[in-house]
């Protein structure tokens, strides 16, 4: 077990996840002038979407909600850093306490109800950023509904959000597999999905100099018949790519006891519990939509065995949160250094 690991889980599941989170997410972006001297990047490059990702591991969107510590997230190993997920108009999100940590299962309850600073602030953020001293990391940007935006204006409300912040993107995410907006789900109907990505796009080409990637994110959840219609639909709209998964309302399964689930309550479970079906859906969409769409995968990946398990599933990319929570800073470089040491043990 790693000093961290110990740390973990002798004092830090006794301090609020959500206080835990805002005070060791402030550590690393003041420690991130010694964060960048002392962690070797990766150096396992993927090219894809038209661009060149250092490694094949990436942050997820909800952990840089604001998009406040992408360099220092950088500095730790992550090839790519999704921010989000952004709103068109700023909200608080849930009511707290909205962020529980189940460890006997190396998972995360969370019910934050997309808080953010909105789409205008995060945007200038990035532009400051861009015009400063910054990492050359990959950026990607997660886009959600505003809660109190009503469903027959959501469209308008993505919209919103990619004329701000499509400009300074790398690729951009359509988030419609959040459990905690009420209706985002029903957005995953391809009847309702459809008209929204072209609307995305169409805004995107608007206001960006070059082609942007545009993926979609989908739940867990979804059957397997409505997981491959979203596949061809990414397929008849020309999209990027997909990211599978967000994270589950299930609760089958768990080692924790009936008592902590219930205590956690609603929301998004994330972490070990979520890997199985996510590695199903990566390989359903792997098998519709062929080998040129990129599917970035996420859920429950909590090791460099997890990642190769993805990646031999037919992911282009990786992406993981909850692992990194129960992990600690040093987790992403390990990963990607063990995941680059078994891809030339593979090719000797």
């Amino acid at each position: 077990m790693t000093p961290y690991r110990t740390l973990f889980d002798t004092v830090l599941t006794r301090v609020d996840p959500e206080t835990a989170h805002r005070l060791g997410f402030r550590a690393l972006r003041l420690g991130r002038p010694l964060l960048a001297r002392a962690v070797r990047g990766p150096d396992s490059p993927v090219r894809a979407m038209g661009l060149t990702f250092p490694g094949p591991l990436g942050l997820a969107a909800g952990f840089d909600k604001n998009a406040e510590g992408i360099d220092a997230l950088a500095a730790l190993g992550f090839s790519f850093v999704e921010v989000g997920t952004v709103t068109g108009e700023p909200q608080p999100g849930n009511p707290r306490p909205r962020l529980f940590r189940l460890p006997a299962d190396r998972a995360v309850v969370n019910r934050m109800g997309f808080n953010n600073d909105g789409a205008e602030v995060v945007a200038r953020r990035l532009a400051a950023r861009r015009a400063g001293r910054h990492r050359p990391v990959i950026v990607g940007v997660n886009i959600g509904k505003t809660k109190a935006v009503p469903e027959d204006r959501a469209v308008g409300d993505y919209e919103k959000s990619t004329r701000l912040l499509a400009p300074y993107a790398d690729y951009l995410v359509v988030n419609v597999s959040s459990p905690n907006t009420p209706g985002l789900r029903d957005l995953q109907a391809v009847d309702r999905l459809g008209p929204l990505l072209a609307a995305v796009r169409r805004q995107a080409v608007a206001v960006t100099d070059s082609p942007l990637p545009l993926l979609v994110k989908i739940a867990p959840d979804l059957s397997d018949e409505d997981v491959l219609a979203v596949a061809d639909l990414a397929l008849d709209l020309g999209l990027d790519g997909v990211v599978a998964t967000n994270t589950t309302i299930r609760r089958d399964g768990l080692r924790s006891t009936p008592q902590q689930v219930e205590a956690a309550g609603a929301g998004g479970l994330s972490g070990a519990p979520v890997k199985a079906r996510a590695l199903q859906v990566l390989r359903l969409l792997r098998e519709r939509v062929g080998p040129d769409l990129t599917v970035i995968a996420v859920g429950g990946i909590a090791d460099a065995a997890d990642a190769r398990d993805r990646l031999e599933a037919g992911a282009t990319l990786l992406q993981a949160y909850t692992a990194f929570i129960y992990e600690g800073a040093t987790w992403p470089s390990r990963v990607q250094r063990e995941l680059a040491a078994s891809g030339e043990r593979s090719r000797r």
